[in-house]
């Protein structure tokens, strides 16, 4: 999902956030959007079993878009995130951070969507606790980036595999699909 150079300027973790500043802006729009397409998506799959495609491919680009700028952010990269808006299922690629998602169009559940919130109780704990010691581990990994230029290849494990469980966990509260998101690092 992220291919991270093996080094990494040491001013990055200092910085290279306040660059990210443009695509933050962006993905905060896109955030309500998002927000706002998740509830037309709700009552399309409610009435009609099935989702449109044109929500799911926006809502895979803000999946995306996310991915990529939490990755620059956070300093597992140094290649700028490209504005690029691809509502594409397949990512197209070009960058250092691939998400490709195929969401689930037809037969959905309609019953698992009502209840969908109420459903994805336990896997936000989930997330949330990965997420607290992903954001220490990654506290861990810029003093590492800092001092020695690289990442411990166990921490940034620890913090790409966190990015997966919180886009795993986003395509489903987004409706992209009725599969349930793992309680595992590794899926």
């Amino acid at each position: 999902m992220v291919e991270s150079p093996e080094r990494i300027a040491n001013w990055r973790p200092l910085l290279q956030w306040l660059l990210a500043l443009p695509h933050w802006i962006i993905v905060t729009v896109l955030g309500y959007v998002s927000s706002a397409v998740s509830f037309i998506s709700w009552f399309a799959i409610l009435f009609t079993g099935r989702l449109p495609a044109g929500l799911a491919n926006f809502q895979i680009m803000y999946l995306r878009y996310s991915a990529r700028l939490n990755a620059y952010a956070g300093f597992l990269h140094s290649s700028y995130p490209p504005f690029a808006f691809d509502m594409t299922g397949d990512d197209p690629g070009g960058t250092p951070v691939s998400v490709n998602v195929q969401p689930q169009l037809d037969g959905r559940n309609r019953l698992t969507t009502l209840v969908r919130l109420i459903l994805a109780i336990p896997a936000m704990l989930f997330a949330l606790v990965v997420g607290i010691i992903a954001m220490v581990v990654h506290l861990l990994g810029f003093l590492a980036v800092l001092f020695t230029g690289r990442w411990p290849a166990g921490l940034r494990g620890w913090v790409v595999s966190a990015m997966g469980v919180d886009l795993r966990l986003g395509a489903y509260m987004g409706l992209l699909t009725d599969d349930y998101p793992p309680f595992s690092l590794d899926a």
